[in-house]
């Protein structure tokens, strides 16, 4: 998530109509699609997925705690990515202070070549604490029950910093606060503390417990399963990490966390802007990493933006599947570096979704949550191409101080929203196994994407902007079975109907799967 504290307004859910087909006004130039069920391009690898942030209202006792996370649960999809994050120290973090008589308490020695020393400890209380922290993170497991999942614990205590001062942190643990992530530099140069704080926390759910630096011995009872971990979250924003930097820290992380959870795979860099290239061309070479380190695979992020003097007043400025085609090119240079240096190496883009700049202009615009979710649909399909394994929107919940233009549900009722039912409709119809086949539509306004399923042959058909189109379908989709999120669906389920004749229309940025009889 883009370190940006937003303060944005609700974005309000009302009703426009859909075009029906017998009301189309037929005109020149009508996109028509051209498939080849026998030519495959790829067999997809890839989920239709999310990512939970935790912030407060994911609460319990919140009034959208028990919607939200049955929403998830409903969903079941495969490697959610859990991330407790920056904003929120006492939700996210385990040790908030140091124990007293530790090196980063005391301060470390060098001693010439050998480098730092270790300082003795004493059995000192420690500040262990996961009173906030468990709940939330065990109505996850509970909602994923059955599924892989991505965990992401990304904010590193601030006393393994050197700072100029102690950083702070509000004693609510419900008050934003963005200045946590404070210095550059580590405080023991061996890494064995930040090693040793992700150790203790991946033990603490996955191990039953540990041993904290006093040597005393903090108790769970937790045996989950931890299939991913991801190192640390837009370290090229968060500390101002460099290449090197990070891929240090990631092997210490790393080889801490295999110590105790020797079947955990790792996910790296999940990197804020895509193109900074220098990351992976310095992380992806196993040359720059201890011996015996994984590369499982790696993430980056992607987020549109409404464009400058983008207006309510014309929705069809809001070219954000154009900017997601920019996005799609970096993929490809991403996948050339990856490739060449590390091939066995997979890909997550793990954060999708709009962040809108200033609410004024969006928050009485339902149709807003129908862009962004067609933009999902279409950035879904188009990485599918790519063998790209996981491809996350972004994210479950968002509000008010923390990102509400990415929400994929209503804050204040906790329903879903046209993004989630987006997601939803995907989730249901595609995923890894699938076929994708040769297609080929007319015009630029319409992406279209045919597969070959476990339950037949089905077709993504997704409208770019913000007008009604007409769409010529190939002679077997007559009949078919027409699943759509649209502007008229609002915060329900797909609506679903029959295709009559090969011409269906779609209105503005409509996410439509039609399901067609296997000859």
């Amino acid at each position: 998530m883009l370190h940006r504290p937003l303060f944005l307004g609700m974005f309000l859910l009302t009703m426009a109509p859909r075009l029906p087909a017998a009301e189309a006004v037929v005109t020149a130039g009508i996109p028509q699609v051209t498939i080849d069920w026998t030519k495959a391009i790829i067999v997809s690898r890839s989920p239709p997925t999310l990512q939970v942030v935790v912030n407060p209202p994911l609460r319990r006792g919140s009034s959208i705690h028990d919607p939200v996370f049955a929403a998830l649960r409903n969903l079941s999809a495969e490697n959610v990515r859990y991330v407790p994050w920056l904003p929120y120290p006492k939700l996210a973090v385990a040790e908030l202070e140091p124990p007293a008589g530790t090196q980063s308490a005391r301060g470390w020695q060098t001693t010439g070549k050998k480098g730092a020393s270790l300082l003795m400890k004493s059995p000192t209380p420690t500040s262990w604490d996961f009173s906030l922290i468990d709940p939330m993170t065990l109505d996850f497991f509970d909602a994923t029950k059955g599924h892989a999942t991505i965990l992401n614990f990304s904010t590193i205590p601030a006393w393994l910093f050197k700072t100029s001062q102690t950083v702070t942190y509000p004693t609510d643990p419900n008050q934003p606060y963005w200045k946590y992530t404070q210095g550059t530099e580590l405080k023991d140069p061996t890494l064995k503390e930040l090693g040793d704080y992700y150790a203790r926390l991946v033990s603490w759910y996955g191990q039953g417990g540990f041993t904290d630096e006093s040597g005393v011995r903090h108790h769970s009872s937790y045996h989950y399963d931890i299939p991913w971990w991801e190192v640390l979250n837009e370290p090229d924003f968060e500390h101002k990490t460099t290449p090197q930097q990070y891929t240090e820290r990631y092997d210490a992380i790393v080889s801490a966390i295999h110590k105790v959870s020797p079947k955990t795979r790792f996910v790296g860099l999940a990197l804020a802007y895509a193109n900074r290239f220098n990351y992976y061309e310095y992380f992806l070479d196993p040359k720059n990493h201890q011996p015996g380190i994984p590369l499982d695979m790696i993430s980056y992020h992607f987020y549109a933006k409404p464009e400058k003097g983008t207006n309510a007043a014309n929705p069809d400025l809001w070219h954000f599947c154009e900017q997601a085609d920019k996005f799609l090119e970096t993929v490809r240079q991403i996948e050339s570096i990856r490739l060449r240096l590390s091939p066995a190496t997979q890909t997550a883009v793990d954060e999708i979704g709009v962040i809108a700049s200033d609410d004024r202009s969006w928050k009485n615009l339902p149709v807003y949550w129908n862009a962004t979710g067609a933009m999902y649909a279409y950035i879904y399909a188009e990485l599918s191409k790519l063998g790209i394994e996981n491809i996350s929107e972004s994210q479950l919940v968002g509000y008010p101080t923390q990102f509400p233009s990415v929400s994929m549900v209503n804050w204040e009722t906790g329903k879903p929203n046209a993004r989630f039912r987006v997601l939803e409709l995907l989730k249901q119809n595609f995923g890894p196994g699938d076929i994708l086949v040769s297609t080929q539509i007319t015009g630029p306004k319409v992406a279209a994407q045919a597969y070959r399923t476990t339950s037949g042959r089905k077709l993504l058909l997704v409208n770019k902007r913000d007008t009604a189109v007409g769409v010529d379908l190939p002679t077997e989709a007559a009949g078919s079975r027409m699943d759509v999120v649209d502007t008229t669906t609002g915060e329900n389920p797909a609506q679903c109907s029959t295709v009559s004749g090969t011409r269906v229309m779609l209105s503005p940025f409509t996410v439509a799967v039609l399901s067609m009889a296997t000859p």
